[in-house]
């Protein structure tokens, strides 16, 4: 029988320590297969799809073998997205928190060089970065990895889909040909063996099937002409998400659409690679405090989404892979919470979305529709409103520095504060709606720690 909790493992006592304060005891089936192979310093393969617990189980593979008496780069993460870079470091971070000084420094575009030049200087162990930055660079003699004993490639299939496989290999041919690789991916095409061919060193290939429970999940295509926008609109006034993921395929139907359903009276908005740093995390953030209903994105920016509670997922456009269907829907209907998946398909999908049950193996709803109700358009209103305050970290700012200034200063109560975010430069307040401009007034007038700061609320 393959070890299930992690006090089996050859763990250090600090880690262990930290993981049961977290709430980790019995391991997710990708952790169990694939954390003994990584002990034992062997190149693996594993598939596993969003919210298996791969983040967790290759940071703690890497945590083992690092030295941080050594102030060099030790360990390098490449994945696709500057999202999933920071929701990554967010965890390593984590998992790290109960060992002394261990430096994690995050490498990806849209930001200035010199700030991650300025933290690779200054000595760190860990870098989580996009192929493109991690190139930037290299290409400048900003960034070695001379001494990097530990390369994890996460979502690979992505990154390959992006056109990244030259990318990965000169970074890789960067390092020395002794370290270890660790390559994790939803789907396994024939890209995969391609590069794994070249990368690493007889890996051990894990799969573990991590889909979800058959009635965890409900499956709706919905048959309709050519008219997208009234289908949908008809969908989200039918089922009435709080929350849903709506994924287009290219990121100017993503723009389009997000205006349309603005037009509409619902709280949408658009996220894809266009948009610059600053404006994705405020998008990702108002989604996921509440302040925002609808997320309309594409596949590429929705890796690294980690929203807790997704009510459903909806797809305006269906993919042409089957895979990345399965991977969409993977999105809801998380941690024993149930999910709806529903699927606009034109007469032009007929034939993607008979893939795509077939691939499911399981029998999925078809219906035309006019089955729906012809109910009027009726938006689901947002409950928060989210306060940007331009203080973070850097600030010595804490969540409770903020919430003793919104209920002390401004007067609100507890119950209308939602998630508080602080960040290095930036702080995220969510508050209800109907308390936004009253805390907004308020906080623009009192001081937290004795500084004032500029606020503004997020639209």
């Amino acid at each position: 029988m393959k070890t299930r909790t992690f006090s089996d493992l050859s763990l250090s006592k600090p880690l262990l320590q930290n993981l049961e304060a977290l709430g980790y005891d019995t391991m997710t089936p990708i952790q169990a297969e694939s954390l003994p192979v990584m002990l034992e310093g062997r190149d693996l393969i594993a598939q596993a799809k969003t919210g298996s617990g791969k983040t967790a189980a290759f940071g703690l593979g890497m945590l083992i073998r690092l030295n941080t008496e050594k102030r060099q780069l030790q360990e390098l993460v490449l994945c696709p997205t500057r999202e999933l870079a920071e929701q990554i470091a967010g965890e390593l971070r984590r998992l790290a928190r109960t060992m002394p000084n261990v430096k994690i420094v995050t490498l990806y575009g849209g930001v200035p060089l010199g700030p991650q030049r300025a933290s690779l200087q200054s000595g760190a162990h860990i870098a989580v970065g996009t192929p493109g930055r991690i190139e930037d660079h290299l290409g400048k003699g900003t960034l070695s990895l001379q001494q990097i004993h530990t390369l994890v490639l996460d979502e690979a299939d992505r990154m390959l889909d992006m056109g990244f496989g030259d990318d990965i290999a000169r970074i890789a041919a960067q390092t020395p040909p002794s370290r270890r690789t660790l390559l994790f991916s939803a789907t396994f095409p024939e890209t995969i063996t391609a590069i794994s061919r070249t990368l690493m060193k007889s890996p051990v290939i894990v799969t573990v099937d991590t889909e979800h429970e058959k009635d965890d999940i409900t499956h709706r295509f919905y048959r309709t002409g050519s008219d997208r926008d009234t289908l949908l609109l008809q969908l989200l006034s039918h089922y009435r998400p709080e929350s849903a993921v709506i994924f287009c395929n290219t990121k100017t139907d993503c723009d389009a659409l997000a205006d349309m359903l603005g037009n509409a009276g619902f709280s949408a908005l658009a996220l894809h690679a266009d948009y610059d740093q600053r404006e994705r995390a405020e998008r990702l953030v108002q989604f996921a405090n509440g302040s925002c209903t609808l997320l309309v994105a594409t596949d590429v920016a929705a890796r690294g989404l980690d929203i807790k509670s997704l009510q459903a997922v909806v797809n305006y456009e269906l993919p042409h892979d089957p895979e990345v269907y399965i991977h969409r829907a993977g999105r809801t209907g998380r941690a024993g919470e149930r999910g709806t998946v529903l699927s606009i398909v034109t007469p032009a999908e007929k034939r993607r979305a008979a893939n795509i049950m077939e691939a499911m193996g399981s029998a999925v709803g078809t219906f035309e529709a006019d089955t729906l109700q012809k109910e009027t358009v009726t938006p689901v209103h947002p409950q928060y409103s989210t306060l940007a305050i331009l203080g973070g970290k850097k600030n010595k700012l804490r969540p409770g520095d903020l919430l003793g200034a919104l209920t002390g200063g401004a007067g609100i109560d507890n119950a209308s504060v939602g998630k508080i975010e602080v960040m290095e430069k930036i702080c995220y307040v969510a508050i209800r709606t109907e308390r936004a401009d009253q805390a907004l007034r308020a906080l623009q007038n009192v001081t937290i720690k004795g500084k004032k700061f500029r606020i503004r609320l997020l639209h």
